[in-house]
């Protein structure tokens, strides 16, 4: 198997090549070229734990990396996660079910896939004695995750930008409170899309990516949404067999990658019935899915910071199988988006519902199923819980620990939420290094910290 751009113009690479690039030499997303057939075998991967079946879901994706080493990789990625099931599904009532993905080192959904990829670049450094300078840009979750997958690796320096005060103050905590010295957390003035754009500005710097033997750790390197692909069918086989055909999958999600990953799933043979995209009130999915016009706007600070976008970073991808995988209408398509103007497509053609939550509708959705079910959630699981499908079973991904959001839950439900390695942090200095949001201050620090 072989990954091809999404804009058609880079050559094929390997599943190790393309980890490592992370986002392709002209500036489009990799994907398979062809893509399994996993239908039949489900029954045999029901009986396997969590990181059984993600390694045996690899091996259809990486030939390049031999079966053995894949469970190796796969057993020690999840064996830091809290739970034996690593990813509990939770039942609230007959028609709702809650797939817990925070159980992770730092209670995120992100660390199914960083925990993973992080293994990968030290297997790359190891086999290639390339030192790695891996680069992204996080609404949140993802910094977190990705330097928790990195930290203290020989051969890995890791870069990590985001929204200057507009990250949850333990998510920053997260990634600037680590005392590691191959850490570096980035504050930028301005929105997530700001800082994203920095990172593949300096990704288009081809030059300086090759010197830098740059890395892209966000949702756009092809290693996360196919480690993410995994929690969907090991959600489903665990469902009872009569809602496992029309279960509908409820997904908060921001970047894309998340609900991505469950469609693809889905078009490798997984029987999912439908997915729901939900958001919150910056809501550019929503408007895509419900009206088919794709247009960018301001971005308004929420109680859930990890969906303020209004660059979905993952939608090249889905926006490739919508038109037909023809790479040159997706260049076009990529740069009407990036010149800032409106982009249509039918939305009859989508395969997706999408709903959207405002922060007065996430408070009392929180303290409503608090009151419910006695169970607790985090605002991003929140925007789940509306518009929720009468005649079928629904999973909700719920994509982090209440934790992490203390002020808004214990708003909701009279309780604070905490974790225990949350509150560790708070005694600990933070260390940052601010920069201005430009691919020329981002790598002129880059080659100041990081020597490939």
């Amino acid at each position: 198997m072989q990954y091809i751009s999404t804009r058609g113009l880079t050559q094929p690479h390997t599943f190790s090549q393309a980890v490592e690039a992370g986002l392709a030499p002209d500036g489009g997303l990799f994907l398979p070229d062809s893509w399994p057939d996993i239908s039949g075998k489900l029954g045999d991967w029901e009986k396997l734990g969590y990181a059984e079946l993600a390694a045996e879901f690899f091996t259809l994706f990486a030939p390049d990396i031999p079966r053995e080493e894949w469970h190796s990789l796969t057993q020690r990625a999840y064996e830091r996660f809290d739970s034996p099931d690593v990813a509990p599904l939770r039942k609230l009532d007959e028609k709702t079910y809650v797939l817990e993905l925070f159980h992770g080192p730092t209670l995120a959904f992100k660390d199914f896939a960083l925990q993973l990829l992080g293994l990968l670049y030290k297997r790359q450094v190891e086999h290639t004695g390339k030192r790695l300078a891996v680069l992204g840009a996080t609404s949140g979750d993802t910094g977190s995750a990705a330097i928790h997958g990195c930290m203290g690796q020989e051969g890995i320096s890791i870069f990590i930008l985001y929204p200057n005060g507009r990250v949850a103050p333990l998510q920053e905590r997260q990634m600037a409170c680590t005392g590691a010295s191959n850490v570096y957390a980035i504050p930028v003035p301005g929105t997530f899309d700001d800082a994203q754009r920095v990172v593949k500005q300096t990704f288009g710097d081809t030059a300086f990516a090759a010197t830098q033997h740059l890395s892209a750790v966000n949702s756009i390197n092809i290693a996360r949404v196919l480690a993410q692909c995994v929690y969907y069918i090991w959600a489903w086989l665990r469902l009872p067999p009569e809602a496992r055909g029309g279960v509908e999958f409820v997904v908060p999600t921001g970047n894309f990658g998340n609900v991505l990953a469950g469609w693809m799933a889905q078009r490798m043979g997984l029987p999912a019935g439908s997915f729901r995209v939900a958001t919150n009130q910056n809501d550019i999915l929503y408007r895509f899915f419900t009206s088919g016009e794709y247009r960018q706007g301001d971005v308004h600070p929420s109680y859930a910071p990890s969906m303020d976008i209004q660059a979905a970073s993952n939608f090249e991808r889905y926006l490739y199988f919508l038109l037909g995988e023809d790479a040159t209408k997706v260049r076009e398509v990529m740069e009407q988006m990036r010149s800032g103007d409106a982009v249509n497509i039918p939305s009859g053609q989508t395969a997706m519902k999408a709903s959207r939550m405002t922060d007065a509708e996430i408070r009392e959705t929180i303290g409503r199923i608090y009151a419910s079910y006695g169970y607790v959630m985090d605002p991003h699981t929140a925007c789940g819980f509306t518009g929720m499908a009468s005649d079928r079973v629904s999973v909700v991904l719920a994509t982090a620990h209440p934790a992490k959001f203390p002020d808004v839950v214990q708003s909701a439900t009279g309780a604070e939420p905490t974790h225990p390695t949350l509150e560790a942090l708070k005694s600990k200095p933070l260390e940052t290094h601010p920069l201005e949001a430009t691919p020329e201050a981002v790598k002129a620090f880059i080659d100041a910290q990081h020597r490939a």
